[in-house]
Formats: C-alpha cells, structure tokens, sequence
C-alpha cells in the first residue's frame, strides 16, 4: 500500500517549484515597497533644511540708476567679458543724450535691432516740438520711448539688474538710456530652428505631416493651428535652478478635470532641477511609481495625437528645446495605439489594433514560452514538431536559456547599434547584420534554427509597439520572463506573467487606473480599447478622466 502512495506523491522539484512560486511574491512585495518608501523619503527633504544654502546672486538687489556711465560700466563688468554679448552705443539723433544696445549675437533678431531701432533712434531721433518734453524727466522719456520711437511689438521696462542682464543672454535686446531709470528688454529671441518636418519616431501612412520642433514658441503655435478652440489654455511655468527654461502646460478649461490640472501644477512647480535639458527629465520627475518599468506618462511628437488627448480631458506639457510633448495621464491601451487608428475606417483600425495586443503578448512571453516547452515540457508539443525541433537541436551545446540569451543580446545589440549608425547605413547594418549572424550561429551549430525563428518573430513584434518607449519595458520584462522560465518552466511563466498583471493593476498614472478601462470595468468604455468601433457610436468621453464636459458631440 505505501508503495502505491509513494508511487503517486509528487517528485521533490515539484514541491520545490511550489515552495518557490509562494516565496517569490512574499519575498519581492516587502523588498519593493521598502526601495519605493526610500526613493519617496529622499524626494520629500526639504531644500532648505538638508541642502546647503544657495549662494545669492551679487546683482540681487542692484538697481539701474539712470546714470549712463554708473549703469554702464556695472554692466560691463557683469558680462562685457563675454565672447557673444555686443555693446552698439549711440547718441539719439536731436539730443545728445546717449544709448547702448545690447545683444547675444546668435540669438537676438538683427533685423529687428538696425530697423526697429537703431533706424528710429539715430535717423529719425526726436522732433524739435517733442524735445523739451523728452528731456524734462524720466517717466516722460520712457513713455516718448514706448509710444512714439520704438515700432516694436514687445516692450518691457525693467530696473533690476540681475533680471535685465539675465534676459540679455537669454536672447532679449536691451536699451540703457541716459538720465532714464531703469532699461528697456525689447523683442524676443530668435535662435536658429529646424523646419517643420514629419515626426520620426511616429511616422504614419496617412495623417498630417507635421511635427514639434524644438522651439516652444513653434510648437504652441503649432498646438493652436491644431486646436482651434477658446477653450485650449495654455499655463507658462519656469523650470530649473541654473538653466532656466519655459514649460506650457496646456488643457481644455471646459474638458479638463481641475483637479488632475491643479495635481500636475503642483508637481511643475516641486521640480527641483538644475537644467532640464529635455522633457524626459520632467517625465521623470513628475511620474508617480519611479520603480515602474512601464511609463505612466506618454511622450510624443505629434500635435493631432496632444490634441486628440486634450479633447478626452488629458493635459499636455510642452518644454523649450525639444520636440517631444508629454500627455498625461496615460494608459496602457494608449501605448499601443496608433493616430492612423482613427484616419481609417473602423474594420481596419480595429484589425491592426488587435494585430498590435498580439504582438506585444509576443514580444514579451514568445521566448520564454520557448525555453519552458523545450527545457521543462516538451510533452505539451505535438509530436512532430517535437521530433522536427529535436532533430534541428542535435549538436547544439547549450541549453535553451542560453543559445536564446545568445540570440536575444544579439540582436538587441544590432537594434542599439542601428539606431546610432549614420542613417545610410543604420538600417542596412541591422538587416544584414541580423541575416549573417543567425546564419553564421546556427551553421555554427550554437543555436538551432527554430530560436532563429521565434527571436526573429519576437524583435519583428516588438517593432509593431506605436509607442518606441513601450516597446523597450517589453524587451526589459521579456528577459525577465526568460530567467523565470528557465528556473520553473511554464509555472515560472505564469509566475512571470501574473506578476506583471498584478503590478499593472495597482499602478496609476495620476491618479487613472493604468489598465482602464479593463479595470475598474466599464463595458461601455470598450468602443476604444482593443476594438476601435465606429466613430458615430463613440459619444461619450472616458469616464476615467473624469471631464467636466463628458459629451464629444458640444
């Protein structure tokens, strides 16, 4: 009888396995949340109790004056040591009072300077009936200044120095006048910019050609000419400690939610950084899970896709000196969405829509499905696939999890290396590169042709991701389910795979449910999700981002 029992209880690397698949969750749920209360913790110091005081700026409190030569030479010690600032003085034509002009050369408009001012100060100058008047006191020179000289449309009037010498190296032309307190900021920079071209990362078969450009006075126009409503609302912020750049956080003030628009104001402004050299860094600063692998705020180049989001309730932020906008918040159906979705009629969008979910189910699970048949199950295959497989495996020297490491870090390598190839030869490297090392490894005999194959239909399935960012947290996870399937075959699978469900079914991107509206369920929501369904029968906007005005019809 005990050998009857015996013969029926499980092998000890089947309690094992169990054993493993409930540690595992108990072991990294703990390790997670202590890491998150960490990084939290470290966000929250206050700056001024654990950070060393910031030195004050020695213009802090100086004042123009009025007196030419007092001003002028304050100036020049601050920044005439500088190899681009221009010095052009003069003497206004009709008096003999004195002026400078000063600008960055590169970044100041030089047309506007000789024919907007120097033409009207030193060839028009003041007419003999205004003279008295213009030399009686300062307020009347500036005001003769403002209204009758300069033809120009921006005129600012400042009498700090910290601010007047810091907007002229960010582009502006300054003007000092003697016996007037104070200067004059005149005009906007204009440095050299690309044109408007068809975004790269987001190229699309039919759609409009237009893309962000690196200048944020563009790319607001740009966000105007697209969305051509009184509504749009665009909030400018100033972000960095050292450089100091523009941010527009943009919104429909009768669409979006005014609490989701007050949550990511908040988080701008506790931006402590010293340069944000890109929108990446404020996608970074401002996400809600850091140890996430999956981006809870979607980054793009195309207008009609922030638009399109700005009329579901999203908001947009938009930095000087990069292309890409920031769309928030995000779910994980958007990153596998495409514009040209919409532009074709529904039958097609919702093909390819559904064609997209099942590449990236096998971009990420396709090797690891491969490793666990082949290593823990190879019963579970049909007998002559099993045979054909076994067969083109004879010779081979390592086991699943390796050749397929070989084969995965290859051909990442090649994508890496593609990408930061000269573009003639980047894509024809990646191909010819892919053919000759599969080649060479399976006649090699390292890997076995049907690996070629599903590496192949996995890196050709991960290219299918709308969203490059999306498709790179695939590629990271999909390692991951690779070394968990070698460990406890197809339970490490599904181990793998729950986990990343479970991790996405708590994660929010402020404060939206990352996988709505799968979840909290809402079936009506559905029009939008894996089907795209004709757009007559989408009337409602989701309901997730809570609009003020839920009707897409007003």
């Amino acid at each position: 009888m005990w050998s009857t029992v015996l013969y029926y209880v499980p092998k000890w690397t089947v309690f094992a396995q169990a054993f493993l698949l409930l540690i595992i969750p108990l072991l990294l749920l703990p390790m997670f949340k202590m890491i998150r209360k960490s990084i939290n913790s470290s966000f929250s110091l206050k700056p001024d109790k654990y950070s060393p005081p910031r030195t004050e700026s020695p213009l802090k409190n100086i004042r123009l004056t009025g007196k030419y030569d007092t001003d002028l030479t304050a100036i020049r010690k601050v920044i005439g040591g500088q190899a681009d600032v221009r010095f052009r003085e003069i003497t206004i034509r009709g008096t003999m009072v004195r002026a400078v002009l000063l600008f960055v050369e590169g970044l100041t408009d030089i047309d506007l300077v000789d024919t907007q001012l120097l033409k009207p100060l030193m060839l028009h100058g003041i007419p003999e009936e205004h003279r008295t008047a213009f030399l009686h006191s300062s307020s009347a020179m500036k005001d003769y200044l403002t209204e009758q000289v300069m033809t120009v449309s921006e005129v600012q009037a400042v009498t700090e120095m910290e601010r007047f010498v810091e907007s002229v190296l960010f582009g502006k032309t300054g003007l000092v006048v003697e016996g007037m307190q104070g200067a004059f900021l005149i005009g906007a920079a204009k440095g050299k910019s690309r044109s408007i071209e068809d975004p790269i990362s987001e190229a699309l078969l039919r759609g409009p050609r237009v893309g962000f450009t690196e200048r944020l006075g563009d790319n607001t126009g740009l966000l105007r000419l697209h969305g051509q409503n009184e509504s749009l609302v665009m909030t400018k912020f100033e972000v960095g400690n050292r450089v100091k750049k523009d941010l527009v956080l943009a919104y429909m003030r009768d669409i979006a939610d005014s609490k989701l628009v007050e949550e990511v104001s908040s988080r701008i402004q506790k931006i402590e950084i010293d340069d944000p050299m890109e929108s990446g860094y404020i996608e970074q600063l401002i996400e809600d899970n850091v140890l996430s692998p999956f981006q809870q705020v979607q980054n793009t180049e195309r207008p009609d896709r922030v638009i399109a989001g700005l009329l579901e309730g999203r908001v947009a932020i938009l930095l000087d000196g990069t292309p890409f906008a920031l769309i928030l918040p995000v779910t994980f159906s958007m990153l596998l969405q495409s514009p040209e979705d919409y532009y074709d009629r529904w039958l097609p969008g919702t093909f390819i829509r559904v064609l997209r979910f099942l590449a990236a189910m096998l971009a990420l699970l396709a090797p690891a499905l491969y490793i666990s048949f082949i290593s823990y199950h190879p019963g579970l295959i049909p007998t002559k696939l099993a045979l054909s497989i076994t067969e083109t495996r004879q010779g081979v020297p390592f086991p699943s999890i390796i050749e397929a490491l070989i084969m995965e870090i290859s051909i990442e390598i090649l994508r890496e290396a593609g990408i930061r190839l000269p573009k003639p030869i980047g894509p024809a490297m990646g191909i010819v590169g892919g053919l000759i090392i599969g080649d060479a490894a399976v006649n090699a005999g390292i890997v076995s042709p049907f690996l070629v194959i599903v590496v192949a239909v996995t890196a050709i399935s991960s290219f299918t991701i709308p969203v490059y960012s999306a498709g790179i947290t695939l590629r990271i996870l999909r390692f991951t389910g690779m070394f968990s399937a070698a460990v406890l075959g197809l339970f490490g699978v599904v181990l793998f795979f729950l986990l990343v469900c479970s991790h996405l079914v708590r994660l929010k991107s402020f404060g939206v449910p990352y996988v709505s509206p799968m979840t909290p369920y809402n079936i009506s929501e559905w029009k939008d999700f894996i089907i795209r369904a004709p757009l007559k029968m989408m009337k409602k906007r989701p309901t997730m981002l809570k609009p003020n005005d839920s009707d897409r019809r007003n």
